[in-house]
């Protein structure tokens, strides 16, 4: 990914935020020279060495799956909020951008065996289900069910092997455009344009 300096983010535990509040991503391989994705809900993990995995699963009929152990690497991607930037908010003549917040993970795949496609999907419960009123954990739900649904599925893991982060968020502009850039996606009617503003107050550490 082609980030200029402005936009790269290097903090370990910064990128694992993102990816943990925005762990719908897209799992990127190749058959034959021609990229294959899904897009799926994914848990980025440490094991005990401290070294980063993602774990996630695929549908048996997706054919992505067949591609993992052939595949020399694959790249996950997050995205995070994006939005149009107007250069009207400039206070000098410019053209507009798009800003966004995106992470490329790249790495080894492999699939998982039974105990770790269980071990993953309780997991992945657990982060989605154990804040709720009446969560659906793994040990609430029956053994015919999940062994029915465990036939339909191949799991996943990919060993982090390189990190790419960009944060592009106007960081090159003056502080005047840049409260300007904020004040102006709030006034804007999508909830991703006050996401991404709310994005620029929070590395700039302004309220």
């Amino acid at each position: 990914m082609f980030i200029p300096k402005y936009f790269k983010v290097t903090a370990v535990e910064e990128i694992e935020d993102f990816i943990q509040q925005h762990s719908f991503g897209t799992i990127v391989t190749t058959k034959e020279g021609r990229p294959i994705a899904t897009h799926i809900p994914l848990l980025l993990e440490k094991d005990e060495t401290d070294g980063y995995y993602i774990t996630g699963h695929v549908a048996y009929g997706n054919p992505q799956w067949r591609t993992f152990e052939e595949s020399e690497e694959a790249l996950v991607m997050y995205q995070g909020p994006h939005a149009y930037i107007s250069s009207s908010w400039y206070r000098d003549e410019n053209v507009p951008t798009w800003n966004y917040q995106a992470v490329h993970v790249y790495g080894k795949v492999e699939i998982l065996d039974q105990d770790e496609l269980k071990k993953s999907l309780t997991n992945l419960l657990y982060k989605y289900e154990s804040h709720r009123k009446d969560p659906i954990l793994w040990d609430k739900l029956s053994p015919s069910l999940l062994e029915t649904e465990l036939k339909g599925i191949v799991g996943f893991k990919v060993k982090v092997q390189d990190i790419q982060a960009a944060y592009k968020l106007s960081q090159n502009r003056n502080e005047s455009d840049y409260k300007n850039i904020i004040s102006n996606l709030y006034e804007e009617k999508e909830l991703e344009s006050h996401q991404l503003a709310d994005a620029m107050k929070q590395i700039k550490n302004l309220k």
